[in-house]
This record gives structure tokens, sequence and C-alpha cells, in this order.
């Protein structure tokens, strides 16, 4: 299973309000466990950074001003994602936020259903707690002091090793799939061991008077509870 971990830093909180994404970070998961592969972009909103932004991310108007616009890295984001499950820590405002650019470009809306809110999942998990990332973090003990400000890409990462802790570590499937029988690895039946042959058996352990000795004994009982499970009469 494909993943995408996301996060997005903006030029304020609305959305709807003319505010405008600069910068999406992204992180590749696949069957929980990261590959290595991340899209990570600055981006010029076309409009002023507000005081309150700037202050949690510590991206100015001088330093996107040369960024690409939305519009001309889109397709790269959207090639990048594919159909992938998006993995977002309170999923509503950057799913809000992308939605909105995407509209700008005449792209249809991240569908909802493909959405994970680790938000959700941890007030879930933790009701009545903290669960903002750095309070995850720390609950989680995920080493987050690179966090000095808020950073897509950064947070990306960290929201990755939240999303793990969350869906119970980083053993949460066992290995448990389908695989092939001949090779004797696990399958969905069940476990096939490919153990080596021994080239002699071992003899056995019991000597012939002590295997007679025992037919003598079973001999002396009345009525065993096996014979009814094997169908013999008893003909006491």
């Amino acid at each position: 299973m494909r993943e995408i971990v996301l996060d997005t830093e903006t030029t304020g909180v609305e959305a709807n309000g003319g505010d405008r994404i600069v910068e999406i970070g992204c992180v590749e998961l696949l069957n929980h466990c990261p590959t290595g592969r991340s899209f990570h972009r600055y981006i010029n909103p076309e409009r002023p950074m507000s005081e309150g932004a700037f202050k949690v991310h510590g991206l100015s108007d001088a330093f996107l001003a040369p960024q690409p616009v939305f519009a001309a890295v889109a397709d790269e984001f959207i090639g990048f994602v594919e159909d992938a499950r998006l993995v977002i820590h309170n999923a509503a405002f950057d799913v809000g936020f992308l939605n909105m650019e995407l509209k700008r470009v005449g792209r249809g809306p991240i569908d909802q259903s493909r959405v994970v809110d680790t938000l959700g999942m941890a007030r879930r998990k933790h009701p009545g707690a903290s669960n903002s990332l750095d309070a995850l973090c720390s609950r989680y003990g995920i080493d987050n002091t690179r966090r000095t400000k808020h950073g897509a890409l950064l947070d990306a990462e960290i929201l990755a090793e939240v999303y793990i802790e969350l869906i119970g570590g980083k053993q949460t499937s066992l290995g448990l799939g389908v695989a092939n029988a001949a090779s004797g690895q696990i399958g969905s039946a069940g476990a096939v061991i490919d153990r080596p042959q021994r080239l002699r058996p071992l003899p056995h352990r019991l000597d012939a008077a002590t295997i007679a000795a025992h037919e003598t004994f079973i001999r002396t009982l009345k009525a065993p509870l096996w014979n009814g499970y094997l169908g013999i009469a008893d003909e006491s």
C-alpha cells in the first residue's frame, strides 16, 4: 500500500479568504515504511506574507519571490501523489488549501475518502491529551529538536514517524502477506517452514522392551477414553 505523508505552509489561515500555499512537503511510505522518496517545493504565493504566518515558518516575501507559482508545480505534485492515500495532521486545513490551489489551475479537488487525518486518530487514541505534532513526538519519544520553525518537508518526515506509532509501531503487519508456499515463506493460509532433512534418521528413543511393556499396560485398560473418538466398541 502506497501512502503520502503531506504537510503545507501558507501565508495565513484563511484558504477562502485569499491566503495561499507557500511550501509543500511530501514523504512516500510503502506498506508503512519510508521509501526515501519525497517531494518538496517552495511556492511564490503571489501575495504578501502575514506576520503571524512568518513567525510560524520564517518564509519571507523576499525568499519566496523567485520561487515558482503553484501552477508551475501542480502537475509535478499531482504526478508524485498519484492515487496514494494522503496522511495529514489536521487534514481539513491542508486539504482546504490544496483544493483551493487546484481549483485555481482547473484541477479537481482531493477526494476526502483517500485522506487519513492523524489529528483525529490521535484524539481517539489519546482523548483529553494534547495531540499537537510536538506533543505526539514527546509522547512517542520521537526526536523533533530540528523543528525550531515549522517546515513542510521536515514536518512531513516527523509526521511519518508519528503515524507509524499511531497505527501500532514499526511492526504493524508482522509480514503476514501472501507468499509462495513453495519458497517456505509465510502465506495467507499459514506458515510453511523449509526445514533441512537429516541424512540419517535419529534412532528410536524407546527400546523394544519398553514398547512391549507399554502395549501390555494398554491392554489392561478397560474402555479407554480414546476408543470413543476412534469408533472402537467396548469389548469388556
